[in-house]
């Protein structure tokens, strides 16, 4: 009688199953194609998250009203305030970068029903788009040249986070020198139809020219790995590397020259707008930008676990985690030494980025923006290798491997969307916090006219910019507890050749110092009317009476709920908390109220 054939599964106690090799292949070929999207469908996500921003972010820093919004409605509608960086004098501001702008806002101008809210929120369309495209292209590298889930989770971590809320729609040269950073990143990351190191130093020139000069910062390690392959390379790769980086650097020489003639123009004279940004922020004898205010070390490690939450825990992992993998793990990756190389890179610039400004004693949260795409990056890096190793764990050794697929699954996908609801609650307390600024001004349409002035007093910062106050409508302080230096305005006369004549005629009581200018204040029996927030129980200076309150000098033509930061528990301060009855008291958020009051005749 013959045996009977051994069953199959002691066939396999001996001896491990074969897999052909094409198999294998095959399989992670799958897996791979699994978090493969098409662009169009990351695109449409980035601009779905962009557009949101666009709609509901509040102006997140003074600076960007002051700054930016008002120049560019000086060159649109021919007023607006003035800060002492578009002093001839001084000319650290790049009206280069104005220009390109205030041509977006005006195309609105073209269609229907057009007001200068409509220009407003049509250039921060245009940002959205923007910026849109940007990550869509960075994105695409990234799956090119790491892996399509590394490219999903980026998607994600950026998305998700309160920084994206703040950064991709910001008027700001920070947010511009993201987008340009992303552009440059995704040059030197995709490798596909030759290396790219031209086109990817000119994209962070562009950044560091007609946006902020430090952001140029980033391309150091694209070129560092450029050059250090050079080296290693025969004669002839060695000349080619030469001429690419040589290429990038002239590029660079050429949008420099572009932006001092454009700026020459404005200011009626010769000024390298760029050497003036690094001279006052690094030489400047006054204090430089520490002027406004110094922060401790921890500033930014607070802000970014604020924005990013578990995505910048990621990041900061992400170095550890890829040179544990390389030096520790025993499982061959199939990586050579130049793909290793290659991640190193790519995670740098985000380190690189958080260490200089960590140093620098001067810190606003608006500096971190050109480094948020590479800290999504980091994250993203990071939690792909986490994923790597938990899910091929061994199950004879580690408890890991121990644990069933589908609830690995389960931890996995809960933490990922208990981050993305902690984005969306401090994005949307953000929005119902702090959106007054941006409603309260819209019966101005109808209670306003031409010649009026709508005043501030302590509540300057918050002033959204002339985009904002019907035509011919101007914005005037009064006085304040607030000692520092205000904005004046920018010269309405028309002389000399050329337009824009404010751009170069000199304005009085600007100066570099943060020091007060008296003349920049006007009395307040001559407000048509002002701007205040009334916060219950709040004691206030003399000099800052609550305006509000007195009904027989002043009525409200239109009140908004505003945030009471200084009463309100850090936690609902940080995100949406509800105000329902099951939370506790002293979790709930306090309020006061953002208000438009006009006084009596």
């Amino acid at each position: 009688m013959a045996p009977k054939p051994a069953p199959k599964s002691a066939e396999k106690k001996g001896k491990k199953e074969f897999v052909h090799p094409e198999a294998k292949h095959a399989r992670k070929n799958a897996i791979k194609n699994a978090f493969a999207i098409e662009p169009i469908s990351a695109f449409y996500i980035f601009i779905g998250a962009n557009l949101i921003a666009a709609l509901f972010s509040p102006i997140q820093d003074c600076d960007e009203t002051f700054n930016y919004w008002e120049p560019t409605h000086y060159l649109s509608h021919g007023y607006g305030l003035q800060t002492w960086e578009y002093s001839p004098d001084y000319a650290i501001r790049s009206w280069l970068y104005i220009a390109i702008h205030a041509v977006g806002a005006n195309m609105r101008r073209l269609l229907p029903h057009s007001d200068k809210v409509a220009e407003f929120y049509f250039l921060r369309y245009l940002l959205a788009f923007a910026c849109a495209l940007c990550q869509t292209l960075m994105w695409r590298a990234v799956c090119l040249a790491l892996n399509p889930r590394v490219g999903l989770i980026f998607i994600v971590a950026l998305v998700s986070s309160a920084g994206n809320f703040h950064a991709s729609t910001a008027y700001l040269p920070s947010s511009f020198a993201m987008y340009m950073a992303m552009l440059g990143a995704a040059a030197f990351m995709n490798w596909r139809g030759g290396i790219k190191t031209s086109q990817g130093m000119f994209w962070f020139a562009v950044g560091g020219v007609l946006g902020w000069p430090f952001a140029a910062a980033l391309c150091a390690p694209f070129v560092f790995e450029e050059a250090f392959f050079a080296v290693l390379s025969d004669q002839e790769r060695f000349f080619e590397s030469f001429f690419r980086l040589m290429r990038g650097a002239v590029s660079a020489v050429v949008l420099i020259a572009v932006d001092a003639g454009i700026n020459t123009f404005f200011y009626k004279k010769f000024e390298v707008v760029t050497w003036n940004i690094i001279k006052y922020n690094i030489l400047s004898p006054d204090g430089g930008p520490s002027l406004y205010g110094t922060e401790p070390w921890t500033f930014y490690f607070r802000n970014l676990l604020l924005n990013f939450n578990i995505w910048f825990i990621l990041a900061l992992l992400s170095l550890p985690l890829f040179l544990v993998q390389k030096l520790i793990s025993r499982r061959a990756t199939g990586e050579t030494f130049q793909s290793g190389l290659r991640t190193f890179v790519f995670l740098a610039p985000f380190y690189m980025w958080l260490a200089i400004f960590t140093l620098q004693p001067h810190k606003e949260e608006r500096f971190m923006y050109p480094a948020y795409p590479f800290l999504a990056l980091n994250a993203a890096l990071a939690l792909h290798t986490l994923l790597t190793v938990f899910g091929n764990a061994d199950p004879k050794t580690s408890l890991a491997g121990r644990i069933p697929a589908r609830i690995k699954l389960a931890l996995v996908g809960l933490a990922l969307v208990a981050s993305v609801d902690v984005g969306i609650a401090r994005i949307y307390g953000l929005y119902s916090g702090y959106h007054a600024p941006l409603s309260v001004y819209a019966p101005l349409a109808e209670a306003g006219a031409r010649g009026d002035t709508v005043c501030f007093g302590r509540d300057w910062y918050r002033f959204p910019s002339s985009y904002f106050l019907p035509r011919d409508i101007h914005a005037k302080f009064v006085r304040s507890e607030f000692r520092g230096l205000l904005p004046g305005e920018f010269s309405e006369a028309r002389t000399g050749f050329g337009f824009w004549s404010g751009t170069w005629l000199p304005t009085s009581g600007l100066n570099g110092r943060n020091e007060e200018d008296p003349g920049k204040y006007v009395d307040v029996r001559s407000c048509v009317f002002l701007v205040d927030t009334h916060f219950p129980g709040r004691q206030r200076a003399a000099s800052e009476p609550d305006y509000g309150m007195d009904k027989e000098r002043w009525e409200e033509v239109e009140c908004v709920p505003f945030l009471d930061a200084e009463r309100t528990h850090f936690l609902a301060r940080a995100l949406w908390v509800p105000d329902w009855e099951v939370v506790p008291e002293r979790f709930r958020r306090k309020w006061g109220r953002h208000c438009l009051l006009r006084q009596r005749k």
